[in-house]
């Protein structure tokens, strides 16, 4: 199976365990110029951009490490910009990691903060 096959596999688990604890998904795959998402969740008045990572082996470290500062800042910047052309400036928003390795699922709740730059 190649990359791009195992991301959408490991993304539609990562959106089933959402909506099994109570998250409904906004959006998934957001993309604009600066970056993409790969989903997003409502749960209360709380907004969620979440990142999935997904690893069969730990040779490169848990899947949640490779989410890099650059990243996190491709994730704040494409988030603003979500934010904007929604008009959602008035959610709480919050930005999470989920890892999967070797099948299982840790999902990893305020994983960073937002920066501005």
């Amino acid at each position: 199976m190649n990359n791009h096959l195992k991301g959408r596999q490991g993304e539609k688990m990562a959106a089933d365990y959402l909506v099994e604890e109570g998250y409904q998904i906004v959006s998934s795959n957001f993309r604009c110029k600066v970056g993409e998402i790969d989903l997003i969740a409502s749960k209360g008045p709380v907004l969620t951009f979440v990142e999935v990572k997904m690893r069969n082996t730990d040779r490169f470290g848990l899947p949640g490490e490779s989410v890099s500062k650059g990243k996190q800042q491709k994730i704040t910047k494409t988030a603003l910009f979500y934010l904007t052309i929604h008009k959602q400036w008035d959610r709480e928003i919050r930005f999470d990691v989920i890892e999967i390795f070797q099948r299982k699922i840790n999902h990893i709740p305020h994983a960073f903060l937002l920066e501005i730059r």
